[in-house]
């Protein structure tokens, strides 16, 4: 569905949004050029939200990774995507500091810094070592190893991980019921090894975290963790593994997505353990195995090789 407005269709706003404009004229003193600007990029997102059928106040980092490769695939460089993306970050930090939304999606999105469209994908000896990186002898390293398998086995996003549940776990059938975009709920299988590093975990770890919340995983305080705390962990033992430093929030969601399609999964069953509304979101990993794909045909086919003038063929 195309984004664009017509002559007779006026620009969406929001109530936020003119909160926002009005904080930045007032608190921040800024230009009526710089005020335009922050308005035509965000009133952009506005739009691209309206032709989803999607709302402000249910917008997370997935949304805002759709929103950018759309711009991507309109043909914007990465200062255009970053100066978009910036754009967004004030909004929504803003945003969260009214109390609007419990935190800014855009938080943990990092600025556009190569001119790509595919997501990053941890190869399967990757994910292996990082998933051998926390030290499971002590409980925080066998907390950061359960969620790490979690978070690959079933393709979870960061904060649906954070978001888990005592009652969110079903032992005998190995499912995890997961909230997602939206609230929408899904029932997520994870396999055997994910399960045995759950139920010990639950069984004999957690306790040590001195419990206050029925979260499943806890901080120190025996509170639920932050996204942000999440993340540099994985940040953390991603550096222990000798990852690039390129891993992302959904690097393990990515990897998981990509990694069943190699296996022979179809796309709408990968679409419905990810929770995709929308299949077009799914379909951008066929594009990743496609690139791996044509990447492994050239490397070891034998004729992809420097191609030869037809008279040196012949002398052999």
């Amino acid at each position: 569905m195309s984004t664009e407005q017509t002559p007779f269709s006026p620009a969406p706003t929001h109530p936020w949004v003119e909160r926002y404009l009005e904080h930045l004229i007032v608190a921040k003193g800024l230009s009526e050029h710089s005020i335009a600007a922050y308005s035509t990029d965000i009133t952009s997102f506005l739009i691209f939200l309206n032709s989803h059928d999607a709302r402000l106040e249910g917008v997370t980092d997935d949304t805002l990774f759709l929103y950018l490769v759309h711009l991507r695939s309109r043909g914007l460089a990465s200062r255009s995507l970053a100066r978009h993306l910036s754009a967004l970050r004030g909004f929504f930090a803003f945003a969260a500091d009214e109390s609007w939304l419990p935190e800014s999606p855009a938080a943990l999105i990092e600025n556009p810094k190569l001119p790509r469209l595919l997501p990053d994908v941890l190869s399967r000896e990757q994910v292996e070592k990082l998933l051998d990186a926390p030290d499971t002898d002590t409980p925080l390293g066998f907390r950061d190893r359960t969620m790490l398998e979690l978070l690959y086995a079933a393709g979870l996003r960061v904060s649906e991980l954070v978001g888990l549940r005592l009652g969110d776990y079903d032992a005998q059938a190995g499912l995890l019921r997961v909230f997602g975009k939206g609230a929408k709920e899904r029932l997520t299988p994870i396999h055997a090894l994910a399960r045995e590093f759950l139920a010990t975990y639950l069984q004999t770890v957690r306790g040590a975290f001195h419990p206050r919340e029925q979260f499943v995983f806890l901080n120190r305080s025996g509170k639920g963790l932050t996204r942000q705390a999440v993340w540099k962990g994985i940040k953390r033992h991603a550096l222990a593994a000798g990852i690039p430093d390129t891993i992302s929030p959904h690097s393990l969601r990515h990897s998981f997505a990509t990694h069943l399609l190699e296996g022979g999964a179809d796309l709408r069953t990968v679409q419905t353990l990810l929770g995709h509304a929308d299949i077009s979101a799914t379909e951008i990993y066929t594009h990743v195995q496609a690139a791996r794909l044509l990447a492994v045909h050239r490397a070891h086919h034998p004729r992809s090789g420097p191609s030869k003038p037809a008279d040196e063929d012949e002398k052999g």
